[in-house]
């Protein structure tokens, strides 16, 4: 039963793995740049509603400094996966997909630690797929 995964991926081959891995990333773009270009496009509505949900978290003094900081990491994770989803369909590299999950990881990682502070704990909860996927592909691409 432990060695299932393993098997499961050597039959597979490179270019089934490429084309999951692609798929992943084309996923966390999507997610990301979604994300990210929202609180570009409305930062005021999104700053307003953040301070609300962490006023009575340790984060409340802190997310005017913190948002900018998310929307950066969020928008170049969709925007490293995007390019990492057509390296990996076209010249077989995986250097811009591994860098796009990698900061998809640390993108969930921040959200996930700030739900957690906020004692949002379904929205904490509503996150770990999206972090289980990620890991997945950082697993394929290692």
């Amino acid at each position: 039963m432990e060695h299932e995964l393993p098997e499961l991926l050597g039959k597979l081959g490179l270019a089934s793995r490429s084309l999951l891995c692609a798929l992943i990333c084309a996923f966390q773009a999507a997610l990301f740049l979604q994300s990210g270009l929202d609180k570009l496009t409305d930062y005021r509505a999104n700053l307003s509603w953040l301070k609300d949900h962490f006023a009575r978290s340790p984060l409340a003094g802190t997310v005017g400094l913190l948002l900018p900081v998310i929307t950066i990491t969020e928008t170049a994770a969709g925007l490293f996966s995007a390019f990492g989803a057509v390296q990996l369909l076209t010249v077989k590299g995986t250097a811009w997909a591994y860098y796009g999950l990698l900061l998809a990881a640390i993108s969930l990682l921040m959200l996930f630690l700030g739900q957690r502070l906020a004692k949002d704990y379904a929205g904490a909860a509503s996150l770990v797929p999206y972090f289980l996927l990620v890991a997945f592909g950082l697993f394929l691409l290692g």
